[in-house]
């Protein structure tokens, strides 16, 4: 098997591990992602295999198109402000499973969503898995409102950060979220305490919402070629 391939057989591995926690007239949240994708066809899968009815709230376009297509019911967040379950992939995993996401795009909604959720399930391929968060000098995705970017790059650059105003593919100039704001990919090297670097992120003006998913988590599934390692909260 190429490596290609068996990373791909490995979020798979994952997602079907995860798709497990979803039981009929459940409400479900679902990330977005590569990852996550897998565990939307599966929950479609389940909808027509096991007559299951499933509604769910999608946390991006790209979520919610996948969700369409494979005949899963979106709903909305005003409509159930709680979810059963909420199922998401992630950049990087610590040992406390706190995350850093948000490299596709969609962290602030992913937040929202994650946060209404009686369960948030995570779901990544064995690689993303790190002793500290913020190694090999991954960033912090931040979404930032387009008025205060320079000044929020500015902040992060007192607080030892190194920002990056992300730069959109197949179109000119920077990525615009769903919600019409921008990202900046900030790099701190290794995090040792990341409810504190989010704690200073969250105090600049104009700084929507962080990639550091903290305390959060309940379960993850890292998933390899051959199979699945769970780990779960303490």
């Amino acid at each position: 098997m190429n490596p290609k391939s068996a990373v791909e057989k490995a979020k798979k591995n994952a997602a079907l591990a995860a798709v497990k926690h979803v039981r009929n007239n459940f409400i479900v949240g679902l990330g977005s992602g590569s990852t996550a994708a897998y565990a939307i066809q599966e929950i479609g899968n389940r909808i027509k295999r096991e007559k299951l009815h499933i509604l769910a709230v999608p946390t991006s376009y790209q979520a919610f198109a996948l969700a369409i297509e494979n005949g899963i019911q979106a709903t909305t967040l005003e409509e159930y402000p709680i979810l059963d379950v909420t199922i998401d992939g992630a950049d990087q995993v610590d040992a406390k499973l706190n995350l850093i996401k948000g490299m596709g795009g969609a962290l602030l909604r992913e937040k929202i969503v994650a946060s209404a959720s009686k369960k948030l399930v995570i779901i990544a391929d064995e690689s993303k898995k790190v002793k500290v968060l913020g190694m090999h000098d991954h960033p912090v995705p931040l979404e930032v409102v387009p008025f205060a970017a320079k000044t929020v790059m500015q902040k992060i650059v007192q607080i030892d950060g190194i920002p990056t105003l992300r730069q959109g593919t197949g179109k000119v100039g920077p990525v615009i979220t769903d919600n019409g704001n921008v990202i900046v990919d900030a790099v701190f090297g290794t995090i040792n305490e990341p409810a504190e670097l989010e704690a200073k992120l969250k105090r600049f003006a104009g700084l929507v919402e962080t990639g550091l998913f903290v305390g959060m988590t309940d379960t993850v599934y890292l998933g390899n070629a051959s199979g699945v390692e769970k780990l779960e909260k303490e």
